[in-house]
């Protein structure tokens, strides 16, 4: 990510703080390949005592084997030997409070300014092991003026599931479903306001990137500058640190 992006950048406050030894789950949209490869930069930034696992269509993780070496478990998208896989290894998962469990939970690419409804499984899952907490997060890849674009994400508010069994596990469901999609929309929602700002002091710097444009543009700013006797910005626009 560092090769390919500008910088990478988390929207301030950043992570919220999470309840102690509570089990977790990390879900954001899915607008990119880069997605996983987001997940891990966060998770070892930011959560660096969690191992951290996720689901993958199992078709592709038969094509990208190494995948299940990084924590990824296939699962058979709308089937029902799909979703009873998931909740088996979610519930596993979620079992230890040192475990993360990591998940783009649209389930399919998207934009990420559409409002896509994300799929139920979650919710399943958190109604069947209480005192769950999910985080949504929100991605972008937008570009701000330079070659390369941004990565940009967004934590928001947890959700909780509910710390017992009292209510019917349907019920749970449906409430749960309904707070987790809100959950992501406003994140989604805050998330672009802030990139259409394009102002890099609104966000933590995570990784820095490359800059600059490179070819005959670069090497022409860069002569231009000693030539002014001043230090060589590479940046084509934005004059900000990373």
């Amino acid at each position: 990510m560092a090769r390919s992006f500008r910088a990478v950048r988390l929207l301030r406050p950043g992570l919220p703080a999470l309840p102690e030894g509570a089990p977790t789950v990390v879900y954001s949209n899915h607008p990119s390949w880069w997605d996983p490869a987001f997940h891990i930069v966060l998770t070892t930034t930011f959560l660096p005592r969690h191992t951290t696992f996720g689901p993958i269509d199992a078709e592709a993780l038969e094509r990208y084997g190494f995948m299940k070496r990084i924590g990824l478990f296939g699962v058979e998208p709308g089937s029902r030997a799909g979703a009873a896989r998931f909740l088996e290894v979610g519930r596993h998962v979620l079992a230890d409070p040192a475990r993360t469990l990591w998940m783009t939970a649209q389930g399919t690419f998207a934009d990420p300014r559409a409002a896509v409804p994300i799929r139920a499984g979650l919710a399943h899952l958190m109604a069947r092991v209480p005192g769950t907490v999910a985080v949504p997060l929100a991605l972008e890849y937008p570009f701000w003026g330079e070659k390369r674009p941004e990565a940009l994400a967004a934590f928001g508010a947890p959700v909780a599931a509910p710390p017992s069994k009292d209510v019917p596990r349907a019920v749970r469901t449906r409430n749960l479903q309904a707070a987790l999609q809100r959950g992501l929309d406003e994140t989604m929602e805050r998330l672009s306001a802030a990139a259409r700002e394009r102002d890099p002091a609104a966000f933590e710097p995570v990784l820095g990137g490359r800059r600059g444009v490179g070819g005959v543009y670069g090497a022409w700013k860069r002569v231009t500058a000693r030539a002014a006797g001043r230090a060589h910005d590479p940046d084509h626009i934005m004059d900000h640190t990373t």
